[in-house]
């Protein structure tokens, strides 16, 4: 390629306050995420985008029956797992209430592989490698599990294997009557192993 076409970074405006995304860490979890505040509009549309981290938190202490305010303490591995095919604002948000649902989070994603997909009859419009690509660049993921690792139906090898604390899932998934009855089957299999890993309704 002719290097004359090539643009150097006097073409550009960069704009670097004192905090940004870039100061979030991968190789631990941020205590402070900081992000733009949500509009007006977005207020109004979508209940859950203007809660705070404090606010998630209160929920999921309440949720899991925990008293006492949460300290920093070590780093909670939560598990989401989806399609991803389709992304919309439910996603971003289902995600973002993972992160913050503790004060230190890594958030592990799994992404479906399109065989799962079809074999589950829903096929992706969007091959895994792109899916994987989108959550990947998302501010509240950390980490995502790589193409074919993501189960359909959640068990305790999987959790053990990755030290996965909580997984959450979607309120209203478990008494959803469309949900998948294999996927929910994982989720009672996790409520009956006790204490190791339990599910967190977001």
């Amino acid at each position: 390629m002719d290097s004359s076409v090539l643009s150097d970074d006097s073409d550009y405006d960069i704009v670097s306050p004192d905090t940004s995304i870039a100061d979030l860490s991968h190789g631990a979890a941020a205590s402070t995420i900081l992000e733009p505040p949500p509009s007006e509009a977005a207020r109004e549309t979508f209940n859950t985008c203007q809660l705070s981290a404090e606010e998630i938190q209160a929920f999921v202490r309440s949720s899991l029956g925990l008293s006492l305010p949460m300290s920093q303490g070590r780093t909670k591995r939560i598990y989401v797992d989806g399609i991803f095919d389709s992304f919309s604002v439910r996603n971003v948000l289902h995600l973002r209430q993972a992160k913050l649902s503790f004060p230190s989070v890594w958030l592990v994603v799994g992404v479906f592989s399109n065989d799962m997909c079809d074999r589950f009859g829903t096929p992706p419009a969007l091959p895994e490698v792109e899916r994987i690509e989108i959550v990947r660049h998302l501010r509240w993921v950390d980490e995502v599990l790589p193409i074919g690792a993501a189960p359909w139906t959640l068990d305790t090898q999987f959790l053990v294997q990755h030290k996965i604390d909580y997984v959450a899932i979607e309120e209203g998934a478990t008494v959803d009557p469309s949900f998948d009855k294999l996927r929910l089957k994982g989720y009672d299999e996790m409520k009956k192993n006790g204490v190791r890993t339990t599910a967190l309704v977001l």
